[in-house]
């Protein structure tokens, strides 16, 4: 059966009527638009002193975006939590075994403890090993401190790399807390000269350089209230800080 319809010249006034009443109605109910106000004019970046000259030599390179294969290590089937950490570390000791700054660079009292892990595991300063997915391939990449004299703390990270080991990242710093945040790698230290703040700096998988990066480094209040090294309950006023020489994955 085929239904009549109204003609729609019959039909717009009825629409137009109906929706005037609408509008009348609801005047002032919840859910009725309103207007947010005036929008701020946006402001874009100005550029100072443009006329500065051109940088007539490269940056100083501290490493950052280096890697190196672990050598003598094989991760069979990509699963970095079936290696011993401290195997991993004692490889890249035997690999470079006369270097003490940089990005292999431990302590020789480090190397030491290293060596006596074994007999004395107390005493081993390589700390519990932690995994995460760094980066973002969906496999767990391996996480390790080391500790070393005058509070140091060496931190690395590897990634499995077609079967073998490569280390994706190498610092070492006066740290007083390492965090995981999402993809990230937070390191805190005390703000030397700066009594009530800290350094952060976020550690970030970079796909072009094929390492982690320093990507965002940062002063933040610490409440007066918190022990040193505690987490600050929110970020105070912030600060880009200048590099710092930190060796990274070589």
């Amino acid at each position: 059966m085929t239904r009549h319809r109204r003609p729609l010249s019959a039909a717009l006034p009825l629409l137009a009527a109906g929706v005037a009443a609408l509008l009348l109605s609801g005047c002032g109910n919840a859910g009725s638009l309103e207007g947010a106000g005036a929008t701020p004019t946006a402001v874009g970046p100005v550029h100072l002193w443009p006329d500065l000259p051109k940088p007539t030599t490269t940056p100083q390179d501290y490493g950052e975006g280096q890697t190196e294969r672990v050598p003598g290590i094989k991760v069979p089937g990509g699963d970095v939590r079936a290696l011993d950490p401290v195997a991993v570390v004692q490889a890249e000791v035997r690999a470079h075994p006369d270097q003490y700054t940089g990005a292999d660079g431990l302590y020789e009292e480090t190397v030491r403890q290293l060596n006596r892990c074994r007999q004395k595991p107390k005493a081993c300063p390589v700390l519990r090993a932690y995994y995460r997915d760094l980066t973002g391939d969906g496999r767990d990449e391996l996480i390790l401190g080391i500790k070393m004299p005058e509070q140091q703390l060496a931190v690395r990270c590897y990634m499995p790399d077609r079967g073998a080991l490569t280390r994706i990242m190498s610092t070492s710093d006066q740290l007083i807390g390492v965090e995981l945040a999402g993809r990230d790698v937070i390191l805190h230290s005390v703000s030397a000269g700066i009594p009530g703040y800290e350094y952060r700096t976020a550690w970030s998988w970079d796909d072009h350089q094929r390492a982690m990066l320093p990507t965002r480094d940062e002063i933040i209040r610490v409440e007066p209230q918190h022990s040193l090294g505690a987490r600050p309950k929110s970020p105070g006023p912030s600060a880009a800080r200048s590099p710092r020489a930190t060796a990274s994955a070589r």
